[in-house]
């Protein structure tokens, strides 16, 4: 089994270049530059889409032959703004020129031509609330299924406040069996609020088979492979992280631990009887 939990390899430049080949699995690839105010960076997408995502700071781009102009708001992702994103598909070439400090992810997947470059935000992206108590969190919804923008990729973003947990009850989508389940590869590319915390993150199977705790600094990135994969953010530390999943269907169907679907059961059932 890969390395689950990796470190970024750089401070500036590109700090993240995790390829699916590099992750031993068919799908995810995320990549991650660290830029300063008037560096450039480009790429071609070969046979896989892309989805950039403006994490921090803004960049011109242009992609597929478009000029997008400036893109990006937020200088601080837990400033909780809705990110500016951009859809560019197999076979095409995107540049992107920053003109403040920037963080550019770069999240990929095999791309089969059915989709045209296009932003996927700011608009069109809210701020979801989910779940209840020390199980609450938010989403910003950048590419899930309910979005017809890409052929392999969901991409999202979650805020976890302080204490909370997240990815909770621990679930799994590491089987292809829709509509059941789908397998879903996935990447979380951690941030922390203030930066010297840690997240805790763990990914096991019910078997044994696979089982790691690791402690997540500001910027790692863990794999999930397979299995079940909850994380939570210290009391005193917020915590972002960017999903990227992917699999042979765009579809994200789960199934809770058994030993834990007990509370996803209770809070459902409180919320529809009040």
């Amino acid at each position: 089994m890969a390395n689950l939990l990796r470190k970024a390899t750089a401070l500036t430049g590109k700090c993240h270049d995790i390829t699916a080949e590099d992750a031993d699995w068919g799908y995810v690839g995320f990549g991650l530059y660290k830029l300063a105010a008037g560096e450039s960076v480009a790429e071609a997408t070969g046979d896989r889409e892309v989805i950039l995502v403006l994490v921090e700071g803004k960049a011109e781009i242009t992609a597929a032959g478009h000029d997008f102009g400036e893109m990006g708001e937020r200088m601080s992702v837990f400033e909780r703004l809705p990110p500016h994103c951009l859809y560019v598909p197999n076979d095409q070439n995107w540049q992107a020129t920053a003109t403040t400090e920037c963080t550019l992810a770069i999240c990929t997947a095999p791309g089969k031509g059915g989709h045209s470059a296009q932003r996927l935000g700011p608009a069109g992206i809210t701020l979801t609330l989910r779940g209840k108590d020390q199980n609450t969190r938010f989403i910003n919804n950048i590419a899930m299924e309910d979005r017809d923008v890409a052929d392999s990729l969901l991409v999202t973003e979650v805020f976890t406040p302080a204490g909370n947990w997240s990815s909770y009850p621990s679930h799994r989508h590491d089987e292809d069996t829709y509509p059941d389940m789908t397998y879903l590869e996935e990447t979380y590319y951690h941030r922390l609020n203030p930066a010297q915390g840690f997240a805790v993150q763990r990914v096991y199977t019910e078997d044994g088979s696979l089982d790691e705790t690791m402690s997540a600094a500001d910027g790692d990135v863990v794999l999930v492979p397979k299995g079940h994969h909850p994380c939570a953010a210290p009391y005193g530390y917020d915590l972002y992280y960017l999903n990227v999943m992917a699999g042979p269907l765009r579809k994200w169907r789960f199934k809770n631990d058994p030993a834990h679907d007990w509370i996803a059961q209770r809070d459902a059932d409180s919320t529809t009887t009040g």
